[in-house]
Order: C-alpha cells, then structure tokens, then sequence
C-alpha cells in the first residue's frame, strides 16, 4: 500500500476528501501523517477524529525554514513515506525539502494555471471579472505554481457570483477531483518504480 503525507494549514475540506476516498477505496492508499504548521487549524480536528496520526511544528522555532525541514523529511523517511500530498499548506518548500521528495510532491491550486498564481487566486480571477477559472492538480517544482499539470477543471464564473459563491464551486470542485489525481499520481510513481 502506497504511504502518502498530507500537508494542511487550515480547514482541511481536500484532506477530509482524501480520507472519504481512502475509506471507500476509492483512493488506495495509507495517509501515514497529516503535518500541519498552525496549532488551531481544525483539520487537526479531522486527523483525529479518523485517528491520523499528526506531525504538528511552530515555524516560528526552528532558525530557518530548512531546519524544520530537516526535522520533517527525517520523520517521513522513518515511516516510509512514498509521496506527498498538499492540501492548503502555505508555506513555499526549500530546495532541499523538493530535492528530498523529486517528483513526489503534488498540490491543488484554485486556478487554471499558469493564470492566477499565488496565494490569492480565486479573489485575483474574481476581481480580473474571468469568464471561467478552475482548479489545476500539479507536481511541485521550485517555481511556485509551475510544475507538469497533472489535471486541470474548468468553473465557469457565474453572472451573479459572490467571491463566497465562487470560493464554494471551486472547493466543491478541488475535493471532487484531488482524490482522483491522487490516486492517478500514485499509479504513475509505481510505475516508474517497476521500469
């Protein structure tokens, strides 16, 4: 059974996604940690209430961003981990953390990229008044938001649309399709790992 990490920050409606997929086998794989960087996030509620064992850090102890990565790679190795799986974790990755995991690393982003990249992508799309945005599954590289596409799904923007309406249709839409690029991106590995 492939092990995945998934990374949050926040809410964690893609990581409760990924744990509905997994239970209904949808996804065939083993969340063997969820590592948050924020003590109140309330997906540390969901880790635990599916007893999900949790890899919590403050950044703000650690001399530098590569020192608390160190620390996490180090645990990740220790259980075996095979890929890594962002679900709303904003912190930007060292070399040294992508170099660990090359081509392991996949992220969901609440665009069609390459168009609205960064953090703010569903407010900046709304504001450039876009017919249509989306929601785009990648692998990470060092660039931010540049990585080979995985899968990509159009939301078309609405003539009524909220920012708050928007927001909705496109989190409705990351956790209809993270499960399935998850499960795409994981065969992919075990591919390459036979040839």
């Amino acid at each position: 059974m492939t092990k995945i990490a998934v990374f949050c920050s926040g809410f964690g409606s893609n990581f409760q996604a990924l744990i509905n997929a997994v239970d209904d086998g949808r996804l065939k794989a083993e969340i063997a940690l969820m590592v948050c960087d924020k003590p109140y996030a309330y997906v540390l509620t969901r880790a635990k209430n599916h007893n999900i064992p949790v890899f919590l850090f403050d950044p703000n102890s650690f001399s530098s961003r590569e020192e608390s990565e160190r620390l996490i790679v180090k645990t990740l190795e220790g259980l075996g981990v095979d890929a890594i799986v962002l679900a709303g974790f904003m912190r930007i990755f060292t070399p040294y953390f992508i170099g660990s995991f090359k081509g392991r690393i996949l992220n969901i982003h609440p665009s069609l990229l390459p168009a609205f990249k960064g953090a703010h992508a569903i407010r900046d799309a709304f504001e450039a008044k876009v017919k249509e945005t989306g929601v785009t599954v990648h692998s990470v590289v060092q660039e931010v938001d540049a990585g080979p596409i995985l899968m990509q799904e159009k939301v078309s923007v609405l003539a009524g649309d909220t920012l708050e309406s928007l927001e909705n249709r496109i989190h409705e839409t990351e956790n209809r399709i993270y499960p399935k690029a998850v499960q795409s991106f994981i065969s992919q590995l075990k591919t390459q790992q036979k040839s």
